[in-house]
């Protein structure tokens, strides 16, 4: 368990594993603003920190995606794989290292713990009946099978663990199953898989005791408590994990068993010691050796949707193989936008990261927003731009950088950058006081109450500002004969600014960093906070953070334009991909009556279109379409809308819907977009086949 104040720690850290299939979405970044700023603030305290992840990248999405782009499966994941830095620097999460479950280490550990897990008697040979799509000519993995949850019902779940009620099942238990590849119902067919028997009293009697010996949030112990439901005849309710998967497969072969591959799910959670045992061979330390220190916590953080594989797969493949098992794992919830839908690219609800910082709005923004909305439950927090401004602008600049700059000024022009050597009765008070709440901050930020910690450093920052007010450094430069007392004042807020600046450097490091290079000082630790710069002189003071703007954020939700594609012929683009007819029946494609057009304030690519589809309600749909027509241009016209795809939550209200429009693949502009049209005699609600 946490010793604070204890020096040092020894913690080796992790965030989840990003799937190599598609770059980082923003749910990433928030779970990595989450550790990086508690691996940050550990080293503050002065504490070791080995903090490390990598790309998980097998499985057979990741093979089936790099045969649809004509690459091997190394290839694509190379390629997914160069893009993650830009995201990683440029939202300041500074992983030890960043390494790939394709490695040669995760290969031989992966094969290792197996190994150990057979001799232990914990591995068993079985036949099974799995789904087989009869057109596709292969076994279908768990993801590209979905149906109904048998356990709650919900609709479109995947074939391994629902994500509605976080059930975990075969994927021949879902009701109504179908092939995501190809849309055939799936076929039973009989193959041999390798099972790891959970059920083994050995491992049932370690995880009940593992899983409710506090190393879990209370929530997620209580969550996992109900997977230990006995039957009737007292059996535990916990079943075996099948673990191996039969070729075509991308991943790592099963030890003499040809033509058979762990399953992603058994050899990526290795991939937190691959990637540990590669940085610490870096530096000349053995893995193992580092592992076998009690002192050292193994500390994990994943997002709500993965416990079942970290709370009891994980653990009891390491318990069993010989190796240590996670001191604590820390679960998060969601990133929903807007009130709370949940964030997803597939959805059309997700925010780019790349294109946040595309358009130049600030990392830190994004690193404080999140920060003050997390806390150490399982809760998910939510994305609203008005809130986001508000919030950045209030706090941030408002509130913390307003401080260095009403006391910089003075310092600069009246006192060649010098602070006072004796701050004051009242201000010494003041500083007494932030340094006072130091240890209440520090121990929120170890109990990850990032939101609690922020608020705190806020009202200090407000007892700052209030002192300022009171003293009104203004009215004081303009009386020499109260030079000392203004001296001692703008030293009194440059102090001040310099202990919160500690408070906030976990979240904040770059920000930190142009503090510490403006105050003349070496990098801020914790400890700093206790001591007063005093007769010190600082730098010159330059602008330390823009305030945000709503049309930054209007931008930000704003869909991009669509990717030209290469043309073949003047005017022309190249056909897509193939499909097949079940792929184009997928697609409801439905004559919509424009009822009403309005340009949608704050856009400039916008317009709000209210439909009639036949049905008894009208829909909103937002099209970028605003700089070919008018609003009076498109009212009474009937046009083509996709009928089923589902809504979309955007900063300017649900989309319900998508009008097609014709362009030419290389415009410069919209000059070329052309919505289409039905002849005379059509009626809303006419399906187009």
């Amino acid at each position: 368990m946490p010793r604070i104040g204890a020096m040092p720690r020894k913690l080796f850290v992790t965030t989840a594993l990003p799937y190599a299939n598609g770059p980082f979405h923003i749910g990433h970044i928030m779970e990595y603003v989450q550790a990086d700023t508690w691996v940050r603030f550990q080293r503050m305290q002065g504490h070791e920190v080995h903090f490390v992840c990598a790309d998980d990248a097998h499985g057979a999405p990741i093979m089936i995606a790099a045969e649809k782009a004509g690459l091997t499966p190394q290839q694509f994941v190379a390629g997914i794989a160069a893009g993650r830095k830009p995201c990683l620097d440029g939202f300041h999460i500074a992983f030890d290292h960043w390494h790939s479950t394709d490695a040669p280490e995760n290969h031989a550990l992966a094969q290792g713990i197996y190994r150990a897990l057979r001799a232990n008697d914990l591995v068993e040979v079985r036949s099974v009946e799995q789904f087989y799509d009869p057109q596709k000519g292969m076994f279908l993995p768990d993801r590209f099978i979905k149906g109904e949850c048998p356990n709650c019902g919900a609709k479109d779940q995947y074939g391994d663990n629902c994500e509605v009620c976080g059930a975990v099942y075969a994927p021949t238990d879902l009701k109504n199953p179908v092939s995501a590849l190809t849309g055939a119902t799936p076929v039973l067919r009989t193959s041999e898989h390798f099972f790891f028997r959970l059920s083994d009293p050995r491992c049932v009697a370690f995880l009940e005791e593992w899983t409710q010996d506090g190393r879990l949030q209370p929530e997620v112990a209580n969550k996992v408590r109900e997977w230990f439901k006995r039957d009737a005849q007292g059996k535990a309710g916990l079943g075996d994990w099948d673990i191996s998967r039969d070729a075509p497969y991308f991943g790592i072969q099963i030890p003499e068993a040809p033509g058979k591959y762990f399953y992603v799910w058994l050899d990526a959670p290795i991939g937190y010691l691959a990637s540990l045992q590669h940085w610490l061979a870096k530096q000349g330390v053995d893995m193992d050796a580092y592992l076998a220190d009690p002192e050292v916590e193994q500390i994990h953080f994943i997002g709500k949707d993965i416990v079942t594989f970290h709370t009891l797969f994980w653990p009891a493949t390491l318990k069993f193989s010989g190796r240590k098992v996670p001191d604590r794992i820390f679960v998060h919830g969601f990133l929903t936008v807007n009130n709370g839908e949940k964030m997803s690219k597939s959805r059309g609800t997700g925010i780019d990261p790349l294109r946040y910082l595309e358009l130049g709005l600030d990392a830190e923004w994004l690193r404080y927003y999140i920060a003050a909305k997390l806390n150490a439950r399982v809760e998910d927090i939510d994305f609203n731009p008005e809130d986001f401004v508000a919030r950045v602008n209030s706090d941030l600049v408002g509130k913390y950088v307003n401080i260095a700059s009403r006391a910089a000024g003075f310092l600069a022009k009246r006192f060649g950058n010098q602070l006072s050597a004796d701050l004051g009765v009242e201000g010494r008070v003041l500083l007494d006081g932030l340094r006072a709440h130091a240890d209440t901050i520090r121990q929120l930020y170890e109990e990850r109450e990032f939101g609690k910690a922020l608020r705190e450093v806020m009202l200090l920052a407000d007892r700052v500002n209030e002192h300022v007010d009171r003293h009104k450094p203004w009215e004081l430069a303009k009386r020499p004969e109260m030079d000392a007392a203004l001296q001692d004042v703008c030293s009194v807020c440059i102090e001040a600014f310099r202990v919160l600046t500690i408070y906030l450097k976990p979240v904040l490091p770059a920000l930190a960093a142009k503090v510490e290079a403006f105050l003349q000082v070496p990098p801020l630790q914790w400890a700093d906070a206790r001591h007063a710069l005093r007769a010190h002189r600082i730098g010159a003071y330059s602008h330390l953070m823009q305030r945000a703007e709503a049309k930054q954020l209007d931008a930000l939700f704003e869909p991009p334009a669509p990717p030209a594609l290469e043309p073949v012929r003047p005017g022309g683009e190249a056909l897509a991909e193939e499909i097949g007819i079940a792929d184009f029946s997928k697609i409801d494609l439905r004559l919509a009556r424009i009822v009403a057009a309005e340009r949608v304030e704050g856009s400039t690519k916008l317009l709000r279109l209210t439909l009639d589809v036949g049905e008894e309600r009208l829909r909103n749909v937002f099209s970028g379409i605003a700089s070919a027509y008018k609003p009076e241009q498109l009212v009474g016209k009937l046009t083509v809308m996709v009928a089923n795809l589902a809504p979309r939550k955007m900063k300017f209200g649900v989309s319900e819907g998508m009008v097609l429009a014709a362009s030419h693949a290389d415009e410069k502009s919209h000059a070329g977009l052309y919505v289409l049209e039905a002849g005379p005699g059509a009626l809303p609600g006419l399906r187009v086949r």
